[in-house]
């Protein structure tokens, strides 16, 4: 029972490789239609005035916050449980990180929020881990407040809702990865911003190509984080088929949830009604999740945990002071979270036998 599942959805790799054939006769490798086509089609999809394709999810976030002034001396809230992607974007533009706990949602705590925002705070970015959506309607009061802008980082979220409207459309830019490990895959490295400011959008393309406004004029200082030709191939194929990989992931997860649920020393996380969740990944809360992790990789089912170690206590962010027990829920997700394969090419046997190693697991238990 694997985790991955590249293999299978691009058996069948000959559309792909014949839109590819017909980008190199057209020699428009650099940004040009392609990229134009993916950046639309996503826009539309997604309900939002604007996307740009970028290098990586982490440029998407990276840019944004360039866009935004967000520099040396400032501070940007994010979630304590979140991928050193998110931290580290925001370290590389010169600010700090600053955590905030989570739920088990697995998204950061809106209640614990508006105690994080000082004088410094220059941007919140919740992080829709999972494929799961944080509480943006409460996020977005607070925000409001403070008079603090809103980046998602939507990298795991791609087509996930909340309230009927897609994750990423709600802060002033959305931020989406489009890694062969997230839902929305390319053969490679690639993301997407979206946004609804034109002004916004402007400064974003040009953020990403330089700063060219032609080819001979640079009206800012910006880099090279253009999504390739190829990729937006790629990504545009892919992204037909979104609606049938979320419906597949949502029955294999309503599978998943009946089956643990009947199980002791198996929690499975509250599932918000309002959510339509993408599950980029599925997790459980596990009693001796390191003994069951051993168990089920031993039985051939490919579970995995996000993250053994938490951001937070990460040897690179020693210089931010922060100590193992300051963010509680996100330690014992740490400890508890196990993920489990729940990708569209699992069958329902696969399934089964997932929930009966876990069930054997259990009973062998005193």
């Amino acid at each position: 029972m694997p985790f991955v599942y590249l293999r299978e959805q691009f058996a069948d790799a000959e559309p792909i490789l014949a839109a590819l054939r017909e980008l190199v006769a057209t020699g428009d490798f650099t940004l040009g239609k392609a990229v134009a086509d993916f950046e639309a089609a996503f826009a539309a999809r997604l309900a939002a005035r604007h996307a740009i394709g970028v290098n990586s999810g982490t440029d998407a976030l990276k840019l944004s916050l360039r866009a935004l002034g967000v520099g040396p001396g400032g501070e940007v809230i994010t979630a304590a449980n979140t991928f050193i992607a998110t931290a580290g974007a925001i370290a590389d533009v010169g600010a700090r990180p600053v955590f905030v706990d989570v739920d088990d949602s697995f998204c950061i705590d809106p209640d614990r929020i508006e105690a994080a925002i000082t004088p410094k705070t220059k941007a919140i970015i919740p992080v829709h881990l999972t494929g799961n959506v944080a509480d943006l309607p409460r996020i977005a009061a607070i925000a409001a407040r403070h008079g603090v802008p809103i980046v998602e980082d939507a990298c795991q979220a791609i087509c996930s809702t909340l309230d009927g409207r897609c994750a990423g459309t709600w802060g002033i830019t959305g931020t989406f990865s489009l890694h062969p490990q997230k839902f929305l895959n390319i053969w490679g490295d690639g993301g997407v911003i979206v946004t609804n400011d034109d002004a916004l959008a402007q400064k974003l393309r040009l953020l990403r190509n330089h700063g060219l406004a032609d080819r001979d004029t640079v009206v800012m200082l910006g880099v090279n984080s253009r999504l390739d030709s190829l990729q937006a191939v790629v990504a545009r194929r892919v992204l037909d088929t979104a609606e049938a990989i979320i419906r597949r992931r949502n029955e294999n997860a309503a599978i998943y949830d009946a089956g643990f649920a009947a199980i002791p020393g198996i929690r499975v996380p509250p599932r918000n009604p309002r959510v339509r969740h993408t599950f980029v990944t599925y997790q459980v809360f596990a009693e001796e999740r390191d003994r069951l992790l051993a168990h089920c990789l031993a039985n051939g089912v490919e579970c995995k945990v996000h993250y053994p170690v938490p951001v937070y206590r990460q040897p690179a962010l020693d210089h931010l002071g922060y100590r193992r027990g300051d963010f509680p829920v996100t330690d014992r997700q740490a400890a508890e979270a196990i993920t489990f394969p729940v990708h569209q090419y699992l069958v329902r046997e696969q399934l089964d036998h997932a929930l009966a190693v876990v069930r054997d697991f259990r009973r062998a238990r005193p």
